[in-house]
């Protein structure tokens, strides 16, 4: 198994250090943080999609408008995941499974460019979707990024499996034990972390149940006001998104817990897993999957 970090939506929203906690200018960077994950008898897996090619190609009528203004996206087609599967010397048909974090439209987007793919998601997630309540709804899922919903596989909210103390589902349909879902419903009703235990270990991709490293690793933990705010504004549950934040950042600190979490949007983890994950590799792994 190998896996590769891609940033398949880079934002540059106004506020430099207020939005990301450490740039100097005027322009902060926050990322889409996306897995390719190649294994050796299950093809390429993604873990979200970032924003997708006609995403990037004619955002209008497909992304929230205010959602792209504030967040200053970059509409650079080489940036999606279609693209970065391709320059990894990859074919798109290589990509069987998606397991989603959850469906809003900077995870999703890249869903209708992999049309032969299964998607995996929580039961909750897909209902939320499909019925997309209120304002929030309407924003955040956006169904022209989705494809056909008929290859969606969805688990129920029960998990029934246990992973480190988090209620997990351990079994995915079509996919190995190494991968697997964990419930973290809060930022939407069935978001959900993605466990993976690679080459070097388990990693949790813990999606947007923070948005930067600071809320998890820093004492006491904060947020850069920015990031904050627009957190905020996006959780479906407020109080349960803070307590499931507060379930990663004791489950990271903690020493008997030998595993790596990041989240999506913090460009200083993205660096650093990226960085991380070619360590993985050894000498005699040349270029191959493990």
């Amino acid at each position: 198994m190998r896996i590769h970090h891609l940033d398949c939506g880079p934002a540059r929203p106004v506020g430099g250090a207020l939005m990301d906690g450490a740039s100097p200018g005027a322009f902060g960077r926050l990322t889409c943080h996306c897995l390719a994950i190649e294994t050796e008898r299950h093809g390429v897996v993604l873990v979200d999609t970032g924003l997708g090619l006609r995403d990037m190609l004619r955002p209008a009528g497909r992304l929230p408008w205010v959602n792209s203004a504030l967040l200053r996206f970059r509409r650079d087609p080489d940036r999606t995941m279609l693209r970065h599967i391709k320059r990894l010397g990859l074919h798109p048909g290589d990509v069987r499974h998606i397991v989603m974090t959850h469906l809003d439209f900077d995870h999703a987007g890249g869903l209708v460019d992999f049309p032969q793919a299964r998607v995996h998601l929580m039961e909750a997630e897909a209902r939320a979707a499909r019925a997309r309540d209120g304002m929030l709804g309407r924003m955040r899922y956006r169904p022209v990024q989705w494809g056909d919903t008929e290859r969606w596989i969805t688990y129920p909210d029960r998990a029934g499996g246990r992973w480190f103390g988090f209620d997990a589902v351990t079994e995915l349909e079509g996919l190995p034990p190494e991968i697997l879902l964990v419930p973290l419903p809060g930022h939407s009703p069935g978001h959900a972390g993605v466990a993976i235990e690679g080459p070097r270990g388990w990693v949790l991709h813990a999606g947007d149940s923070y948005f930067n490293r600071a809320e998890i690793f820093a004492e006491p933990p904060h947020c850069p006001p920015g990031s904050a705010a627009y957190e905020a504004a996006m959780a479906w549950n407020g109080p349960l998104a803070r307590a499931q934040r507060q379930r990663v950042r004791s489950l990271a600190r903690d020493p008997e817990a030998p595993l790596a979490v990041f989240c999506t949007h913090d460009p200083v983890e993205y660096v650093a897993m990226t960085i991380w994950s070619e360590r993985q590799r050894s000498p005699a792994d040349g270029a191959a999957a493990a």
